[in-house]
């Protein structure tokens, strides 16, 4: 079964209720959140949805968001569900006398996940992840494609209509998140990952030309300096996997050598999933294809078979 094709023939609308919304409200909105995320919100424009990550100083993630400005003093970040509630208290511990306020804005917008021929029920035009069109009815933040399927995500103040189209199931559109080989920090990978690990740097989830934000200088020197020894790859399993399980090399059962960031069932049996890993394991698992070298979980009889970089739907980035 050629998957590629058959994402191409997805087409659909959900709800989206494994994300939320924390709102930034003030006149320093912008300013506040550029001291924070890994992103250029000050400069960043309204007809964008950009990456970011919130991390703690070592540069681990705590959190990662699509960023919508709806203007510079109203802000929205959608981020998993699961880490609304801890996002907002931990950001909310710097804001001393900015003028900000953070909130969680869940409940006052709906989010739906728009996906294949049904982006054309909302706009006519054709556009690149990371931009955003608004409406009438509401806003549509363009995606990385999964497996070659546009996607976005649509979103109106709570109470507007709901868009009307085919339906979509979550574990489709979750199958096609993992495809866009971009994994969004949930509970469970918490402070896990430096942006890089989850190839962030390469769709434009980190802004190396901006100022300071905690983690700054560990996320630099991993770029700058060859530091950085694990990336975000493919994977599949023909049985379960989870979200924060370890991977293991055959030569070294007792040293995990990655964890899965995302898993989702695949249309065309077993799991999908975005594992981020070391890279020197990687290479010799792709080496020795076709032969088990790698396992989800420790003594584990999960076979985890990775794909090669050129099977994600972006090129990494060696040097920005």
């Amino acid at each position: 079964m050629n998957l590629h094709t058959e994402a191409l023939n997805i087409s659909g609308i959900v709800k989206l209720t494994n994300l939320g919304v924390i709102r930034a409200f003030g006149e320093e909105a912008d300013k506040f959140l550029q001291g924070q995320l890994t992103q250029d919100v000050v400069d960043m424009g309204l007809n964008q949805a950009r990456l970011a990550a919130f991390c703690n100083p070592k540069g681990r993630m705590q959190a990662s968001f699509v960023v919508l400005k709806q203007s510079r003093e109203e802000i929205l970040l959608i981020c998993s569900q699961d880490l609304i509630g801890m996002t907002v208290k931990r950001l909310s511990m710097f804001v001393m006398r900015a003028k900000v306020k953070l909130t969680d804005a869940t409940d006052d917008f709906a989010l739906y996940g728009v996906a294949g021929s049904a982006i054309q029920s909302f706009t006519d035009m054709t556009s690149s992840p990371c931009t955003k069109v608004d409406s009438e009815t509401g806003s549509l933040a363009f995606l990385y494609p999964g497996a070659g399927c546009p996607r976005a995500i649509w979103y109106a103040p709570a109470g507007s209509p709901a868009p009307e189209g085919e339906r979509l199931d979550l574990e489709t559109w979750n199958w096609l998140e993992v495809q866009s080989g971009v994994a969004m920090v949930t509970r469970p990978i918490f402070e896990a990952f430096v942006p890089q690990m989850l190839n962030y740097e390469s769709v434009d989830g980190v802004n190396f030309k901006k100022g300071c934000y905690p983690g700054q200088e560990i996320v630099a020197r991993s770029q700058f300096r060859g530091t950085l020894k694990r990336r975000a790859y493919l994977a599949h399993a023909d049985t379960a996997l989870e979200i924060g399980q370890e991977v293991f090399h055959v030569h070294d059962a007792d040293q995990p050598c990655g964890i899965i960031a995302a898993a989702a069932p695949s249309p065309a049996g077993g799991f999908d999933a975005i594992v981020s890993m070391q890279t020197s394991a990687a290479t010799d698992a792709l080496v020795h294809i076709g032969k088990q070298q790698l396992t989800a979980g420790k003594s584990s009889s999960v076979t985890l078979t990775l794909l090669p970089l050129l099977a994600l739907p972006y090129l990494l980035r060696e040097d920005i």
